[in-house]
C-alpha cells in the first residue's frame, strides 16, 4: 500500500548529495524545501541541481524570510534573571546599541504598547513592557534566559507594520523565477496584499511559480479566507504560530484551516517539529507519532520535516517514520464524500470528481485515472480525499510536480494525445506497464471529450481490458 499524504523535507546545501536525496525520495519524500533564511543563491543552486539529478518528479519549494523581527548587534550573550529590567528599541541606520537591546524593526517602539509581551528566541525568554518612552521600551524579564544575536522577536497580538518583502526576499523570488522553481512559500503572510505583492512580480515575468501562504500569526488566521482567494495553497507553520497564539488553540486552528483548504480544493501543509526528537534520536516519541496521525486524521495534504532532514542525525529514518505512520493511519480513513463536505459549486469538474471518488468506494475500483493540463482535475479529486489512488497523466512536467503537494495523487508526464480513445488506451497501457493494475481490474476514468484544454466532460467505469480493446 502506498501512502496518500505527501512528505516535504527541508534540505541544506551542507547535505544534499545525490545518493542522500535518492534515499529520501525512495522512502517517500515528494517535495524538497529550501530555507532561504540560511542560504545564498549558490547554496540553493547546489540543492536544486542535485534534486533535479535524482528525479523530475520531486517538486522544489523555496521559503522566503518575510516580515520577521530579530535581535541585532548583540556581541556578547546577555543573560537575564526573572525580574531584571532592560531597555529595547528598533535600530535606526548606523545606530549603536548603547544601553539598549536593538531589534531589526526601526518603528518597534511605536507599534508596541505597555502591557504587551515580547518573546525572544521562539519564546524561550518572555519580556513584559512596563514603560513606554519616546525612543525606547522598558521591559521586565518574566523568566531567566539568554539574549543572543539574530534571534527571533515576537509580539503576540500586535500588528507589526513591516513591509511584506525584504530585499533578500525579492532577490530570491527573482532567483526562483530564473530557476523555474515550483513553489514559493512566503513567511508571515498577514493578508491578501502580502500574496498580491509577490504575484505582481511573478506576473511581470509571466512566471508559473505557485505561492504557498505560511500562516504564522493571528492576522494570518483571521484573514485566511481572503488569503485563500489569492494563494495556491497554505502552510500551517506551527513554530511561530504557537508563539503568537496560545498553544491550546493551535489544534483547533490547524483543523479549521485544513477544512477551509479542502473546501477551496487547495493543498495544505502542516509543518514544524513533527519529529523534532529525531534530530538526535533514532526513534520518535509517542506524542510525535500522535501529532502526525492527528494531522492525517484532519486530512492534511502534506506534512513537513525541517531540522530533521536539514541537519539531523536520522534524516532517512525520519522520512520513513512519516511514511509508515501515514500508511497506517490512512487505512482507517473514509472519503469525505460521505459527509459531502467539499462543495461542488455547480462546477462540472468538481461534480465529476466527487462522483468518481464516491463510486470508487461503492465498487471494487483499483484506481481513478485522469489527464490534466493545469492540474485542476487532480486537485479536485484530491479534495474529496478518497481511498483509491489517483493517477494523473499531466501534459506538463511543472503540473506533474505541482501535484506532488496534493493528497492521494500520483502524477506522471506524457505528451499530448490526439483523441479521447487514444488517451484512454495509452493511459491503460502505461499504468499496466508500471504494474499499478492488471487487465482484470476495474478503474474509473475521467477526462475531456473535447480536448484537455476544455476541462473534464466524461466519466467511465470499466475493466481495464475492455478499455484497451475499445474501437
Amino acid at each position: 500500500m502506498k501512502k496518500h499524504t505527501k512528505i516535504i523535507a527541508t534540505i541544506s546545501d551542507k547535505r544534499c548529495d545525490v545518493e542522500f536525496l535518492t534515499q529520501l525520495f525512495e522512502e517517500g519524500m515528494n517535495v524538497v524545501r529550501l530555507n532561504t533564511a540560511h542560504q545564498t543563491h549558490a547554496d540553493a543552486q547546489k540543492v536544486i541541481d542535485n534534486v533535479r539529478a535524482v528525479s523530475d518528479r520531486i517538486a522544489l519549494l523555496v521559503d522566503t524570510k518575510g516580515p520577521e523581527i530579530r535581535t541585532v548587534d548583540v556581541e556578547d550573550d546577555l543573560f537575564l534573571n526573572s525580574g531584571d529590567k532592560i531597555k529595547i528599541k528598533g535600530k535606526k541606520e548606523d545606530e549603536e546599541a548603547g544601553d539598549c537591546l536593538l531589534v531589526s524593526y526601526e518603528d518597534f517602539v511605536n507599534d508596541v504598547e505597555v502591557g504587551k509581551k515580547i518573546l525572544i528566541d521562539d519564546g524561550e525568554l518572555e519580556l513584559l513592557v512596563i514603560e513606554k518612552h519616546d525612543d525606547f521600551l522598558l521591559v521586565e524579564a518574566r523568566n531567566e534566559g539568554p539574549i543572543k544575536n539574530r534571534k527571533s522577536v515576537n509580539v503576540p497580538g500586535v500588528s507589526i507594520k513591516l513591509p511584506s518583502l525584504t530585499k533578500k526576499d525579492r532577490t530570491f523570488i527573482d532567483f526562483a523565477i530564473e530557476q523555474d522553481i515550483d513553489f514559493i512559500a512566503h513567511s508571515f503572510v498577514r493578508n491578501k496584499e502580502d500574496i498580491i505583492e509577490i504575484q505582481k512580480i511573478l506576473d511581470k515575468y509571466d512566471s508559473k511559480v505557485k505561492i504557498i501562504a505560511k500562516i504564522e500569526n493571528q492576522e494570518g488566521v483571521d484573514n485566511i479566507d481572503e488569503i485563500l482567494d489569492h494563494a495556491y495553497g497554505i502552510m500551517v507553520a506551527r513554530g511561530d504560530l504557537a508563539i503568537e497564539i496560545p498553544a491550546q488553540k493551535l489544534p483547533v486552528i490547524q483543523r479549521k484551516i485544513i477544512r477551509k483548504c479542502m473546501e477551496r480544493k487547495k493543498p495544505v501543509i502542516i509543518a514544524t517539529q513533527m519529529l523534532h526528537s529525531m534530530i538526535k534520536s533514532p526513534r520518535p516519541t509517542r506524542a510525535e507519532v500522535s501529532d502526525i496521525a492527528n494531522a492525517i486524521y484532519n486530512r492534511t495534504d502534506a506534512i513537513m520535516l525541517s531540522g530533521e532532514t536539514a541537519y539531523g542525525d536520522y534524516p532517512v529514518e525520519s522520512v520513513r517514520t512519516m511514511k509508515e505512520v501515514a500508511i497506517e493511519v490512512e487505512k482507517e480513513l473514509y472519503p469525505d464524500t460521505r459527509k459531502n463536505f467539499v462543495p461542488s459549486n455547480q462546477e462540472l469538474t468538481a461534480i465529476l470528481a466527487r462522483s468518481a471518488v464516491k463510486s470508487s468506494q461503492l465498487l471494487p475500483v483499483k484506481a481513478i485515472v485522469t489527464d490534466t493540463l493545469t492540474g485542476r482535475t487532480g486537485r479536485y479529486l484530491s479534495a474529496y480525499r478518497g481511498t483509491s489512488p489517483v493517477y494523473a497523466l499531466c501534459y506538463s512536467k511543472r503540473v506533474m510536480r505541482e501535484l506532488a503537494l496534493s493528497y492521494g495523487v500520483e502524477a506522471g508526464y506524457r505528451k499530448l494525445l490526439a483523441s479521447r480513445d487514444e488517451y484512454v488506451k495509452q493511459s491503460m497501457y502505461t499504468l499496466m506497464e508500471k504494474k499499478y493494475f492488471t487487465g482484470d481490474d476495474m478503474v474509473i476514468i475521467i477526462g475531456g471529450s473535447f480536448g484537455p484544454s476544455k476541462g473534464v466532460s466524461f466519466m467511465e467505469i470499466s475493466k481495464v481490458d475492455q478499455l484497451t480493446h475499445k474501437v
